[in-house]
């Protein structure tokens, strides 16, 4: 715990990420050595990442960054997409999109092909989602502006979905030290149902025909156990129809499957978390699910039935 509180004391490095439609990561490297900046792969975890020591010049200035070659990205923030996973010609949603480093890693991933829906619920964010879209060379990316609770009745059937959700960021407290003390109980609670909406949503959006998805990957940048583990295992049963699948990601602490009394899911062990003093990034959780049918029956006797671009709920009837 007190290497933990330490570690929020002390900024985490500046890392970016390789925009691999203009760029390879070695000729991004040379030419910003040629510029002065000392820099070094971030680890071996990630074959697009660098960390910037050092700069001479603002690394968001520089002529490689206006032509779009990186995006200025926290490593942790590359992990949900990696476990997402995005393919080629799917169609993917990023629920929680501002400002745009996991769409347009999506993008990238996916070459340019297919479609992501990247949709955020606040307005003035967008702004610099569309203006990192523009920069990097993104042509296959809708941008929307929609409560994410919301969907799937706006649209549905996605391959893959990607929910970065809202959170206390208890994880971020080295970039936000406020965190620390304006956050309330109230807070919290609000906070956690909103979740729980949301990651509801986003099962409810994902097409498990998908002949290559089918999958939803839930993550946020907060180290409380009530915005993560609570949250997959509430979804666990409120919607039979996913399980959780293991992440892909080779490093990271596992989940917690019990937590001051309470019992989760075996299952959540697949779930990866992440601390900045271990892993020196910022705090984050990731879990990965797949669903596994889109008919399920849910505890509270209702059926949900996808229909075109969305789903609806039906009622079942009573027998007498």
């Amino acid at each position: 715990a007190v290497e933990f509180f330490e570690a929020n004391e002390t900024a985490r490095p500046v890392t970016i990420r390789t925009n691999t439609l203009k760029t390879r990561r070695r000729d991004l490297a040379q030419a910003l050595i040629n510029r002065g900046v000392n820099l070094d792969p971030i680890g071996k975890w990630t074959k697009v990442g660098l960390t910037i020591f050092d700069s001479p010049v603002p690394v968001g200035a520089t002529p490689e960054y206006m032509a779009g070659h990186y995006m200025i990205q926290a490593a942790s923030s590359f992990l949900p997409v990696m476990a997402l996973g995005p393919q080629e010609n799917e169609k993917v949603l990023d629920m929680s999109a501002a400002p745009g480093g996991k769409t347009t890693y999506c993008s990238s991933m996916m070459k340019n092909t297919g479609l992501v829906v990247a949709n955020d619920a606040n307005k003035e964010r967008e702004k610099a989602l569309v203006a990192n879209i523009h920069r990097l060379g993104i042509s296959n990316t809708l941008v929307c502006n929609y409560d994410g609770r919301e969907f799937p009745r706006v649209m549905g059937g996605f391959d893959r979905v990607l929910l970065d959700s809202p959170c206390s960021g208890t994880g971020v407290i080295s970039k936000d030290a406020s965190v620390k003390v304006n956050k309330s109980q109230d807070d919290f609670t609000m906070l956690t149902h909103l979740q729980k909406e949301l990651i509801l949503s986003a099962i409810d959006s994902v097409n498990a025909d998908s002949p290559t998805g089918g999958f939803l990957v839930y993550s946020t940048c907060s180290v409380t156990v009530d915005e993560n583990e609570a949250i997959v295992n509430y979804a666990l049963g409120k919607r039979p129809n996913v399980k959780l699948v293991d992440t892909g990601l080779d490093f990271g602490r596992p989940g917690f499957t019990s937590f001051r009394g309470h019992t989760f899911n075996s299952s959540l062990s697949l779930t990866r978390r992440f601390y900045p003093h271990a892993h020196n990034m910022d705090g984050f959780f990731v879990a990965k699910l797949q669903k596994t049918s889109n008919k399920v029956t849910t505890t509270d006797n209702q059926v949900i039935v996808p229909t075109g671009s969305g789903a609806r709920i039906k009622h079942k009837k009573r027998r007498n």
